[in-house]
């Protein structure tokens, strides 16, 4: 058992899955979900294409009916889960990254590609002739910590930082609301999220891969070490 409780903070339904997860690992964690992701507005660029970059599941789950234009395009997903997003609307997945979007597109051979993305996202930096038409089409909205939550991260606790967005929306919100950051500890998903989360916090830690596995392992050992 676990000497702290793990808070999980991400969208829905990658929160139930983190959820079931921990607890499958015996971690006493809670969910609060302090964003909602919905689809944007946008227009098909023009082709051709040779394939689709993918740095979420949520670029297919809120995509909407555009995406059926590119269904002949191969996909290539920055981890997992975004791959299985992708074979599930229909979409062949030509490549599985490990490490982020910016690997993946490092190895790219020259071409056209298109960045299905979100709102908030990393810039990537491709090689020369790679290049890369990126349209947003979802954008997660942040929501305010509820009395509940606060109640318990002034008591302390493990809260899991899944992307950059959540990192600062989280740093604000404990400044808003007088949340003492020196009781907190933060397991993040990429050094990126870390660097945004800001100092002043009880530790900060980052999983050696990004997936979920690797940060619920991460939690797992900074719970028993405190």
């Amino acid at each position: 058992m676990t000497a702290l409780p793990v808070f999980v903070i991400r969208p829905e339904p990658g929160n139930a899955a983190t959820l079931a997860a921990a607890h499958a690992r015996g971690i006493d964690a809670r969910g609060f979900a302090l964003f909602e992701v919905g689809s944007l507005s946008w227009q098909a660029p023009e082709g051709p294409f040779d394939a689709i970059l993918a740095g979420s599941a949520n670029a297919f789950r809120h995509g909407g009916p555009q995406l059926a234009a590119f269904a002949n395009v191969p996909v290539m997903a920055v981890g997992a889960a975004t791959a299985d997003a992708a074979r599930a609307a229909g979409f062949t997945v030509a490549r599985t990254g490990e490490g982020g979007l910016q690997p993946l597109v490092e190895t790219l051979p020259p071409g056209n590609y298109l960045r299905l993305a979100g709102r908030d996202r990393v810039t990537l930096a491709p090689p020369e002739a790679v290049r890369i038409a990126t349209v947003v089409v979802y954008a997660a909205q942040a929501r305010a910590i509820p009395p509940a939550f606060a109640a318990l991260l002034k008591k302390g606790g493990v809260v899991l930082l899944h992307s950059g967005e959540a990192a600062g929306h989280f740093r604000g919100e404990c400044e808003a609301l007088g949340i003492a950051r020196n009781r907190l500890y933060l397991a993040c998903l990429a050094p990126r999220i870390a660097d945004l989360a800001g100092p002043g916090w009880a530790g900060i830690e980052t999983a050696l891969t990004r997936t979920d596995t690797d940060l619920l392992e991460l939690a797992t050992r900074m719970c028993q070490t405190v």
